[in-house]
């Protein structure tokens, strides 16, 4: 059973960067899914960034440019790389993997969430 813990959250001013990690021990990159979710006060939980199966990555038309997804296998790692943050990008960060490795891009898809990382930019 995977168990996912988010690190790397903090306070930044506009304009700065942090990145994210998701340590996933027991993710198997080939089988699974796995992405970057955000849930901002009073809004509804979106994705952000993900890999898929194939290890192909995406991310959110609102973060392209600025964020990056990246894995490193041997540590069973996942990060985000967030440059030129905005506040609009505060917001409670999570990770989550999809065991069934399909339908990548489908939330309810995602069975195993960490606790989440807060992001503040101010």
């Amino acid at each position: 059973h995977v168990q996912l813990v988010e690190s790397g959250g903090g306070t930044v001013q506009p304009g700065g960067s942090l990145r994210l990690s998701c340590e996933a021990p027991g993710y198997t990159a080939s089988a699974y899914c796995l992405a970057w979710f955000r849930q901002r006060l009073g809004q509804a939980r979106e994705g952000v960034a993900g890999i898929g199966t194939g290890g192909v990555s995406r991310v959110a038309d609102s973060v392209k440019g600025r964020f990056t997804i990246s894995q490193d296998n041997a540590k069973n790692t996942v990060y985000l790389q967030m440059n030129s943050l905005k506040p609009d990008d505060t917001a409670m960060y999570y990770c989550a993997t999809n065991r069934r490795g399909i339908r990548c891009r489908v939330e309810s898809e995602y069975d195993t969430w960490g606790q989440g990382t807060q992001v503040t930019v101010s």
